[in-house]
């Protein structure tokens, strides 16, 4: 599974990584994680608001902390689309 987490670095930026993080090791997944802070990589993904969180080359959120559930389902849904 390849996560990326996009975003300037911001308080908004950690806090997705951190509970994408914290679900990951949670669900025992093993992930590509990256933070991708670069504004050009980032506007690759034609979000105009950040955070950003990609899995699997899929924008699942911009512009907001998607909740614990949200990212938990994202996670086990991508993760049944790669068996």
């Amino acid at each position: 599974m390849e996560i990326r987490v996009l975003g300037p670095g911001c308080p908004r930026c950690e806090e997705v990584a951190k509970r994408t993080l914290n679900l990951l090791a949670e669900l025992n997944t093993a992930a590509d994680f990256q933070k991708i802070t670069d504004l050009k990589a980032i506007a690759q993904h034609n979000i105009i608001a950040t955070p950003g969180l990609v899995i699997n080359g899929k924008v699942k959120c911009a512009g907001r902390i998607p909740s614990t559930q949200e990212i938990k389902q994202w996670l086990e849904e991508e993760s049944k689309t790669a068996q």
